[in-house]
């Protein structure tokens, strides 16, 4: 992750646009470094930047339904279920390209895909600008995810899969039994 990055681009976009960043994680008890780096996120609250420590679900769940763009700045990370969630809901993402994001976000299509603070701030500019972009990015992000990450869609797959086993299965004894 790369919450210092998050807020760095932010006061780079605040300069250009009204907004307000909530930055939501939670910190593993064993993790020293991981407090050391909350404690030093803490000293960065002002009126507009606000860090909280959270492991519950249905207070995230909230935010990401109400905020207007969802940031996951990841420096390194697999398949990012911040992103997918925040997509399924409808709320654009600004992602950073790397690992799995790649593979959830097209850029510029269902979100961003960002390798840069000055980038990212952009991004947030942009998005926070423009209503009909947000909501198209959303609406295409949610489309994405129903088509590619739910269960329902993975069994399609699944079935499709064994269908073609069994197609070829069918007709392989069909060849030896005439043949």
């Amino acid at each position: 992750k790369d919450p210092q990055g998050v807020i760095d681009a932010f006061r780079i976009a605040r300069k250009q646009v009204d907004c307000t960043l909530v930055l939501v994680g939670n910190v593993a008890t064993d993790d020293p470094e991981g407090q050391s780096v909350f404690e030093q996120l803490l000293g960065c609250q002002d009126e507009r930047i606000h860090i909280l420590s959270c492991q519950d679900s249905c207070l995230v769940n909230a935010l990401q339904r109400r905020a207007q763009i969802i940031l996951q700045k990841s420096l390194r990370e697999g398949f990012g279920l911040t992103v997918t969630e925040a997509m399924w809901k409808g709320t654009p993402v600004i992602g950073g390209n790397v690992g799995g994001i790649r593979h959830q976000i097209e850029d510029g299509v269902n979100g961003f895909l960002v390798s840069s603070v000055e980038q990212t701030a952009e991004r947030i500019v942009t998005l926070l600008e423009d209503e009909q972009l947000r909501r198209s990015m959303g609406s295409r992000a949610r489309k994405s995810v129903k088509d590619r990450f739910l269960m329902t869609r993975l069994m399609e797959q699944y079935f499709d899969l064994i269908d073609g086993f069994e197609a070829t299965f069918t007709l392989h004894n069909a060849g030896a039994t005439h043949g």
